[in-house]
């Protein structure tokens, strides 16, 4: 009889979880993750602030008001959010990352915020597909607007 210890690599039986079992636990926390970032398809994601509002929010300031065209938006790549404001005085907040395959959104420009992979188009009002192929609005995020600072709620 052979111990474990002196049969090939290949027939010795496992310590712990076999390979397989970790990938398949790994890959479904992520896709569990990759769901829950996506938001819901209920209109439940978090609300954008209008100007004027707080919350009290404990995030760090994000932008400055006049940071934020009217009509435009700005892209803050490291909080993974761009802040819009459609009309004077009111600023929203959604996710930069495209709802079609994740890209990162790359500019706003003429009321709508643009995704460089495939060209899909969103809404500086409301976050909703003006062109595709996404066919899922990007998810608000929340902000608070104190005076002339926004952040992320």
């Amino acid at each position: 009889m052979t111990s474990a210890s002196s049969q090939p690599a290949a027939h010795r039986p496992a310590s712990g979880p076999a390979r397989r079992t970790v990938v398949v636990a790994v890959g479904a926390a992520g896709f569990a993750a990759a769901l829950t970032a996506c938001g819901s398809d209920d209109g439940s994601s978090s609300v954008s602030s209008d100007a004027g509002a707080s919350s009290g929010g404990s995030g760090a300031v994000l932008a400055r008001t006049t940071d934020i065209p009217e009509g435009g938006g700005k892209i803050f790549k490291e909080q993974g959010v761009v802040v819009t404001q459609p009309t004077a005085g009111t600023f929203k907040a959604f996710s930069a990352k495209c709802t079609h395959q994740g890209c990162a959104v790359s500019g706003v420009a003429d009321g709508v915020i643009i995704c460089p992979c495939h060209n899909s188009t969103f809404s500086v009002a409301d976050g909703s597909v003006q062109k595709g192929p996404a066919t899922k609005p990007l998810p608000a995020e929340q902000i608070t607007v104190e005076g002339d600072s926004i952040s992320l709620a």
